[in-house]
């Protein structure tokens, strides 16, 4: 082994565990440990998996011993715990922890102690999926009657810059205007860009410094120089370095979103969150769900490792961006064989195993539809397109690693996804043009696949243009004049 000190043997040669958890400390990583624990029962047989006991008391028979589950009266398969306080939401009276009973608050599960709910419907605006129009069912058609004139997610009445495509709503100095439409960032009187009165640019356009020293003349102020968000985090390693309200890729906070609430078919994902933020395991053979960190973002770069560590099934595992609700996202999903899905009702709905690029802007919202929808290799009317699909058409491979690299640069709709296996790339979906979502957020996918890790997940603010989208206008440009 290198004896660098900032370098270390893996301790899970052929399996991603990026944040190297081994919970015996015997030297084999979680990941690829027969026996996680070291509690002399092999893990599956283990009913927890991760703490030692062996005498595998479980009170409640639903599959987590005493040890480790969070509700060990009550049944909860899932094991969601949505306040992280230890005590899962099945036996929870505050299943968010705001201070309001479930009985109680109008968002039991978002966090809203003072319960805020402009158009009284009974459910408060932190969970209204439109809070300034009455829909106490929630029907998501009613959330798309109102106006989004620059398609970026938010209201034209929330959106502090309606007229241009902000997902991030960033506002640096909290004056209600969004930094994309602001002509003063900081507000320190100095334009962000010349002014007809010969101000400006802000040599420091996030931070107040009207007095603009720049003591080494590079057009950089002194207040900002290698901080330009001043967030603390270095703009070498910010991930984005023009807003301080995003420093590091983190997934630890984020938002469960089943896609087929409806029915018993399957259970619901449950996802496990490690290495601090950068690394997701789903571990049960489920419904359609999406895990999705809670920042939005406007242009941006989305990597990660995902990896099917079983021999198990041959479903679907995927990733999400450009994320605005439940019934409008992008998604690239993979499956490994072909399939019919097993419910034919509504419709009749067939997969294939290339890797597909879809656009979701679903009438129906989670449901039979959609689930059926995001199955189907192909358009569904009303619900999904296909914007690309691997001419290959062939599956992902078990127990095999795959690095993505996805470029969103929404202002423009231009999207390209790139896949690895190992060096090697084995599908491009070169430049595809799409202006349905105009930023959003991104997330984890899943469809009836279970033992999926997704490992050292990256994501990093861009809104350059990447060269190949000129080439690329310029082509459709010649074939439109031809």
């Amino acid at each position: 082994m290198d004896n660098n000190k900032h370098c270390r043997q893996d301790n899970c040669i052929h399996t991603p565990n990026s944040g190297q958890e081994d919970a015996d400390n015997d030297g084999i990583g979680d990941q690829c440990d027969e026996d996680a624990d070291g509690d002399g029962i092999k893990n599956v047989e283990d009913n927890c998996r991760l703490i030692t006991n062996k005498d595998q008391q479980n009170s409640d028979t639903d599959s987590f011993g005493d040890a480790c589950d969070n509700c060990p009266n009550v049944p909860n398969i899932s094991q969601k715990d949505t306040d992280n306080n230890g005590v899962g939401d099945a036996c929870d009276s505050d299943i968010d922890g705001d201070g309001i009973q479930n009985v109680l608050d109008n968002c039991p599960r978002v966090p809203n102690p003072m319960q805020t709910d402009r158009d009284g419907d009974g459910v408060g605006d932190a969970c209204d999926s439109c809070p300034e129009i009455s829909n106490p069912m929630q029907v998501l058609q009613s959330f798309h009657e109102a106006p989004d004139i620059d398609g970026d997610g938010h209201q034209d009445t929330r959106d502090n810059c309606p007229d241009i495509p902000n997902s991030s709503q960033l506002d640096s100095d909290n004056d209600g205007i969004g930094d994309d439409c602001d002509d003063d960032d900081d507000n320190d009187g100095i334009p962000d860009a010349d002014s007809v009165a010969g101000f400006g640019p802000d040599n420091c356009r996030l931070i107040p410094n009207p007095n603009q020293k720049d003591s080494d003349g590079n057009g950089v102020g002194d207040v900002c120089e290698n901080d330009f968000d001043n967030d603390a985090v270095l703009d070498l390693i910010d991930v984005c370095p023009e807003s301080a309200e995003v420093t590091l890729t983190d997934f630890r906070a984020y938002q469960t979103v089943i896609l087929d609430p409806e029915g018993e078919t399957q259970i619901d994902p449950n996802w496990v969150v490690l290495n601090q933020g950068m690394e997701i395991v789903q571990t049960m053979n489920s419904d359609p769900g999406l895990a999705v960190g809670y920042t939005a973002f406007n242009g941006v770069d989305f990597e990660g490792t995902f990896h099917i560590n079983t021999v198990t099934d041959d479903d679907y595992v995927g990733f999400i961006f450009g994320y605005q609700d439940s019934s409008s996202f992008y998604v690239v999903m993979w499956k490994q064989m072909e399939q019919t899905y097993w419910q034919t009702v509504p419709f009749r709905a067939t997969a294939e195993p290339a890797l597909q690029l879809k656009v979701v802007k679903s009438h129906t919202g989670p449901g039979e539809f959609l689930r059926n929808a995001l199955w189907h290799t192909g358009d569904t009317q009303g619900e999904v397109k296909m914007l690309w699909r691997d001419p290959r058409n062939v599956g992902w491979k078990d127990k095999t690693s795959y690095r993505w690299h996805l470029s969103h640069r929404p202002q423009v709709g231009y999207i390209r996804v790139k896949l690895y296996e190992g060096t090697q790339l084995v599908a491009d979906s070169d430049v595809v043009i799409d202006t349905n979502m105009r930023g959003g957020r991104l997330g984890v996918f899943c469809f009836s696949q279970e033992n999926i890790i997704w490992s050292n997940l990256r994501y990093r603010c861009n809104d350059t243009i990447p060269d190949d989208f000129m080439a690329h206008h310029k082509q459709v440009l010649m074939h439109v004049q031809v």
